[in-house]
């Protein structure tokens, strides 16, 4: 009773007309309707955005997974057979993590089953560090014997493989792979056939990388080329990774003008950009749709108004101002969008951890680089998507609130 004391009076009418038994069936069937199309529409949209999230985070961590943060080249293109003295100063850097040599060439890999184009990507097997980091995505055999200079018996040297790639070539752990290397057919203008021993595969989870990619150690892509030994570029970790640009010109500093640098950001700046412009299309389209319930609403309030036109009469007549008038029926409307939107949180969170439990989200790799999407939910999305609905729900009182406010009660009261 307290409460009611102090509660204003066009909060207190508006929470009566939404608790009263209404003469018009029609206006609690549109409350209703209004309430699950705002719910709706409010989960929709915390679903597209933990989507969007999601599928946007996991490419990132794919593609961070099997490529540098920061790569460093040689601004005249050469390749760099001082590389290790160059990472050293590399990584006394301020925000550096590791800085490795790796080499990258194209090439034709043959095996059973035909031939594909292929990556040959050259690893410093010297680095701890890039030791970790392949063995973390080997899924068969080992990386252990491709730090060796030769497997004892066989004097081939050994590669890993990505699973997609073995499976197109029909290679497997043990495997003799033929490789003909795309530099080695520029140094000699003849396709030299190179002979390996598939030691293991891995999977990065990425698409491009599992289907392309060969690691070997540098000294031996340097002889599958025909060239010296020496990495084409060094790959840097940083610290955080959304401070790539800093640590870049810090980089490009420590070296002077011989060398340049490409950030991760810059490198797939067009992906990321294409995921947030498609992330945004998503919020407009379903807040468009999120208005179509909101209007519901309106709908309701109209049905509202005409029932009760005598009782705003009567509280004109008493003193209440258009005001005061206005403000009980877009309260009716902020609570019904309220309570619609809380609904809706609710939904759009239950659907998340039901996706993500499951992995419902499922693509062809193939086409989207990454077969499963986990949906990430953050707490800004979900204020966001209610923050919405609220205010469409609002909007939408603006034309009843003022209808009901112009009532004139002097003409309805003299029917009475």
């Amino acid at each position: 009773m307290s409460v009611l004391l102090f509660m204003p009076y066009e909060f207190f009418l508006a929470l009566r007309h939404l608790r009263s038994r209404r003469k018009q069936k029609l206006a609690r069937v549109t409350t209703l309707i209004a309430l699950t199309g705002i719910a709706t529409g409010v989960a929709a949209l915390i679903v597209a955005l933990a989507l969007a999230n999601g599928f946007r985070d996991e490419m990132r961590d794919k593609i961070l997974r099997g490529t540098a943060h920061i790569t460093v080249v040689r601004s005249d293109g050469q390749p760099m057979p001082d590389y290790s003295e160059t990472a050293a100063r590399i990584r006394q850097v301020n925000g550096v993590v590791t800085a490795t040599g790796t080499t990258y060439d194209g090439a034709v890999l043959i095996g059973p089953k035909g031939s594909t184009f292929a990556v040959l990507r050259g690893i410093d097997d010297s680095s701890p560090q890039t030791r970790s980091d392949v063995a973390v995505s080997i899924v068969e055999g080992s990386v252990d014997p491709l730090f060796n200079a030769k497997e004892a018996g066989q004097g081939l040297p050994n590669v890993l493989l990505g699973s997609d790639l073995a499976g197109q070539t029909g290679l497997s752990v043990g495997d003799r792979a033929e490789i003909i290397a795309a530099g080695s057919v520029l140094r000699s203008n003849a396709a030299i056939k190179r002979s390996a021993r598939v030691a293991g595969t891995f999977r990065t989870g990425l698409f491009e990388y599992d289907s392309t990619w060969i690691y070997l150690p540098l000294d031996t892509a340097a002889a599958f080329s025909g060239g010296a030994h020496a990495a084409t570029v060094i790959s840097v970790q940083v610290k955080d990774i959304y401070d790539v640009k800093q640590a870049g010109s810090n980089i490009r500093e420590s070296l002077g003008p011989s060398y340049t640098t490409i950030d991760w950001q810059d490198a797939n700046r067009p992906l990321f950009t294409a995921l947030t412009l498609e992330r945004r299309i998503g919020v407009v389209i379903i807040a468009l749709i999120i208005f179509i319930a909101a209007l519901n609403i309106t709908t309701t309030l109209i049905l509202v108004v005409t029932e009760r036109r005598q009782d705003i009469a009567i509280l004109n007549a008493m003193g209440a101002t258009r005001k005061s008038i206005m403000g009980i029926f877009m309260i009716e409307g902020a609570i019904t969008g309220v309570l619609g939107a809380l609904m809706g949180v609710l939904l759009g969170t239950l659907t998340v951890q039901i996706a993500n439990h499951y992995k419902l989200i499922s693509l062809p790799a193939d086409v989207y680089s990454i077969g499963n999407v986990p949906l990430n939910l953050s707490l800004r999305d979900m204020a966001l998507a209610a923050a919405v609905a609220i205010a469409l729900s609002i909007i939408a009182t603006l034309y009843p609130a003022r209808a009901a406010a112009t009532i004139r009660p002097a003409e309805l009261l003299r029917d009475v």
